[in-house]
């Protein structure tokens, strides 16, 4: 299968696979400071919350190699202002933040400033690399949820450009289908940014699993009709109660699955679990321009002054999941419990 990679490290600058101009363009745009990257997880050329912790990882390093001072308690200073304008690009997925803390913290361990800067290149070179590692033993824990002839369905994008490789829900049905089972996969369109027709649809078309894009309300129809067998969706932050936040519109599809009697599967890295939040009314929840709904590609779709209501995301309760899959295994019910065992296992 083609291996999709979005993020590269390469002579002092990251490239990424420029999200907002696919499925026309593969345009890579390099960037050459950390304030670079800000600006790309703001605009959404880089997004999914491993792919922005991974690309937030990088900023640091960036941050830190361009400050120009010898003394750690200034550089510690510099570094932690660069970090907090990093975490600040996006407030909902929860490993933009534990990105950033993890590149702070093992920069406040080195003896000096050169060590420092070596140090953290390293780091996120290794997150990278770790992430992938991650998404595929997702991938082998999800095996058995997918049967042989049966159906998924998927929302948003959760696969190889929301993460450095291969994916987090994506990556699941891929791990299926590489095991040999043959079965519908269904993706929705994911308005407003359309992240399913112009991105879950495209990988799928180059991984060669043939996919069917679906209008996002027409999902509760063909549960009703019999024709989706499971869903599975990632997660930009999942709170320790196992109350989850994802792309807009996971709620109700979360909401149809348990009418439907139909199980709802989340697929996300530990890193993705807030055990500092008790709950979701807790997740912070992103609201996006209003123009990405009153307009397609700078044309007029609404009347001019309507107002406008665009939350980048909604909090599934835990109450709606069946399972969420993670490198640690297969978690389910109930979440307090057995979340907080997985991520203080996992630290």
């Amino acid at each position: 299968m083609n291996e999709i990679r979005p993020i590269e490290w390469a002579n002092g600058t990251l490239r990424l696979l420029d999200q907002t101009r696919l499925p026309a363009e593969e345009v890579n745009i390099e960037l050459h400071g950390y304030l670079e990257a800000v600006n790309a997880i703001k605009t959404m050329q880089v997004r999914g919350a491993p792919a922005i912790g991974v690309t937030a990882a990088y900023a640091v390093a960036m941050a830190a190699r361009d400050i120009d001072t010898t003394d750690k308690p200034t550089f510690m200073r510099k570094l932690t202002e660069a970090g907090g304008i990093i975490k600040a690009a996006r407030p909902t997925a929860v490993n933009l933040m534990w990105a950033v803390d993890r590149m702070i913290a093992i920069a406040d361990t080195e003896p000096d400033t050169p060590s420092i800067k070596s140090r953290l290149l390293s780091e996120a070179i290794a997150m990278e690399k770790e992430d992938e590692v991650i998404n595929r033993r997702m991938g082998v824990n999800g095996k058995d949820l997918i049967p042989d002839g049966g159906s998924v369905l998927t929302h948003c994008n959760a696969g190889a450009l929301a993460t450095a490789a291969f994916g987090t829900a994506v990556g699941v049905i891929r791990a299926n289908w590489e095991d040999g089972k043959r079965f519908n996969v269904f993706n929705t369109e994911t308005r407003p940014f359309l992240q399913g027709a112009r991105l879950t649809a495209w990988e799928f078309k180059k991984l060669g699993i043939p996919s069917t894009l679906v209008v996002d309300s027409a999902a509760g129809m063909l549960m009703k009709r019999g024709e989706i067998g499971c869903v599975i969706t990632g997660a930009d932050r999942i709170a320790a109660n196992g109350d989850t936040a994802n792309k807009i519109g996971t709620y109700g599809l979360a909401v149809l699955a348990k009418e439907n009697g139909i199980p709802f599967y989340v697929a996300a890295p530990i890193s993705t679990v807030d055990i500092s939040l008790s709950n979701g009314d807790q997740i912070e929840i992103e609201e996006r321009s209003s123009n990405e709904i009153t307009e397609f590609r700078g044309v007029p779709i609404a009347p001019d002054g309507v107002e406008a209501f665009n939350p980048g995301f909604d909090v599934t309760p835990a109450k709606y999941l069946s399972a969420i899959i993670t490198e640690a295994g297969i978690i389910r019910p109930p979440f307090n419990k057995n979340l907080n065992s997985a991520v203080n296992s996992d630290v």
